[in-house]
């Protein structure tokens, strides 16, 4: 059975309650967080935390809350969950509370409304190209909202695009903007790879400042093997790049071997990939 987080209490997934006033129900105003932990361990919790208090900052959410509270929080959860597996994602929604009516500007003295549950993840892929499970993809131009640097709980947008992807057959879509440039994909960051080199979209308000990927750049830039670049990258760029990757916590870096139908490179997953996957195995627990 699942035990979860809410407002200071441990309790069972299912006996976890709401008000259908919460503004996360309401307006999805709120900000959320996936960690994912391996045999204990997060990836990148520190930078996870601080993400959401900036979050939290940007729409003005207070949550007195220090990245220590998170850590031993979650690791009390985790323990909990521990019947579940040994790899485990833990989900944490921080919305602005509930109020006594539906009124869109942001209320004064409520409390905001803290949750968390954990659940079974998969086994990180093999750093092995010729075992690692390579995706299909589709691509179609970003119709969100111009904030997608907010990690909030109002994922409408992300979800059609999802479901645009899903309902096609494929594991993903990458979008991109009205100058044809590559923003991200709908429930992940990207990148592509061109004679070595690791190419990735700049960090604006078009994208999420995803941790995986701030793991990834961080990581290659200190091991200095493989040269990475932040910069505009347009989908013709895309459609012709030897690789193409798309990260998130929990599909860490996944390679994607076809795009819109189409071979990306020669159908395989890279070398790249590869070398790059192994760097940010070795050093994702440092973060």
């Amino acid at each position: 059975m699942s035990i979860a987080y809410l407002n200071g209490s441990f309790l069972p997934l299912e006996e976890a309650r709401i008000s259908p006033l919460d503004r996360g129900f309401l307006f999805g105003d709120g900000i959320y967080e996936v960690i994912p932990y391996y045999g204990g361990k997060p990836v990148g919790l520190a930078p996870h935390m601080q993400r959401m208090a900036d979050g939290l900052a940007a729409i003005e959410i207070k949550c007195d809350k220090s990245i220590e509270d998170w850590r031993v929080l979650l690791d009390d959860l985790i323990a909990k969950n521990a019947d579940q597996g040994a790899n485990l994602g833990v989900y944490i929604h921080v919305s602005r509370g509930a109020d006594t009516k539906r009124y869109h500007a942001y209320p004064e003295n409520v409390e905001p409304t803290i949750f968390a549950f954990a659940f079974p993840i998969k086994d990180p892929e093999p750093v092995d190209r010729t075992k690692a499970h390579g995706y299909a993809v589709s691509s179609t131009q970003d119709l969100r909202w111009k904030r997608c640097n907010i990690k909030s709980t109002a994922l409408l947008g992300n979800v059609m695009h999802y479901q645009q992807g899903h309902a096609s057959g494929h594991g993903e879509i990458l979008l991109y903007n009205e100058n044809n440039e590559l923003t991200e994909a709908s429930s992940s960051n990207a990148f592509i790879v061109k004679d070595g080199k690791v190419i990735t979209p700049i960090q604006d308000h078009q994208n999420l400042p995803g941790i995986t990927r701030r793991i990834i750049i961080d990581s290659l830039k200190a091991d200095g093997s493989i040269p990475v670049e932040e910069r505009t990258v347009t989908m013709d760029e895309v459609r012709n790049a030897d690789e193409i990757w798309i990260t998130s916590s929990s599909k860490e870096i996944a390679p994607v071997i076809e795009l819109d139908g189409n071979p990306v490179g020669n159908g395989e997953v890279g070398q790249v990939w590869e070398n790059a996957f192994r760097i940010y195995t070795e050093r994702k627990f440092d973060f």
